[in-house]
């Protein structure tokens, strides 16, 4: 099934086909939907589809991806536009998700009084979604299959795990963690203040001292002084 949505249907405006991914096997699919992401259609320029809503409401753009051809990053790169906004910017299949491997781009949008809102932008509309793949710089931009349907991010059906990305998003979350604890056991200093670096223990202040000690010698003195100012004035 090239494409599937809720009371919508979508016509072509351009885009070949290619069943060059049939050859492979793509991880994160499950068996059923193989088929959806084996197959694609692409173009040596800027291509899409038109697809007419007629309701107003929430909705959800699914957008359906596998590198079957190229095994590196930056061969085929491109953009993904809806009615004029972009929603997508520089998709590089590949350093997502790596080689045959099923990967879905969706987009929540909304319809509500004429006007389209997605991603924080808002347009006006006339009853036609159209999905755009902007040719770039790298190869030709392609699309394995797309649906819209009528609701939320978490009524979209979720791809298989994938156990690279999983790894890599946990290392992540733990250097996050880890940093945010080393940051919550620093002591905060008010803005304005210096923070000076001690180093050792704290000079004792000799002020704090007992001054009954300073007492001893200055007495010593004052007794051999007034012996010896009496014999001086005996002579």
């Amino acid at each position: 099934m090239w494409c599937h949505s809720r009371r919508n249907s979508v016509s072509l405006s351009a885009g070949k086909a290619s069943d060059y991914g049939l050859r492979l096997p793509i991880l994160r699919s499950s068996p059923e939907d193989q088929i959806l992401y084996q197959t694609e259609r692409y173009n040596e320029d800027t291509f899409g589809y038109d697809i007419p809503i007629r309701e107003e409401g929430d909705y959800i753009l699914v957008m359906k991806y596998a590198e079957v051809y190229f095994a590196q990053s930056q061969q085929k790169v491109f953009d993904v536009r809806l009615n004029g906004h972009v929603v997508v910017k520089d998709l590089d299949i590949f350093e997502r998700v790596g080689h045959s491997t099923a990967h879905d781009e969706i987009v929540p949008f909304s319809i509500k009084r004429g006007k389209l809102s997605v991603q924080g932008e808002v347009s006006t509309f006339n009853g036609k979604l159209t999905a755009e793949f902007v040719k770039g710089y790298y190869d030709n931009p392609k699309v394995c299959a797309l649906y819209v349907m009528k609701g939320t991010l978490e009524d979209v059906p979720k791809l298989q795990p994938h156990p690279g990305l999983e790894k890599h998003e946990e290392e992540e979350e733990e250097e996050e963690e880890s940093e945010g604890g080393e940051e919550g056991g620093k002591k905060k200093v008010p803005v304005g203040s210096k923070y000076r670096v001690q180093s050792g223990p704290r000079t004792p202040n000799p002020y704090a001292a007992d001054n009954s000690s300073l007492m001893f010698p200055i007495l010593v003195a004052f007794g051999v002084f007034i012996p010896t100012l009496f014999c001086l004035c005996r002579l």
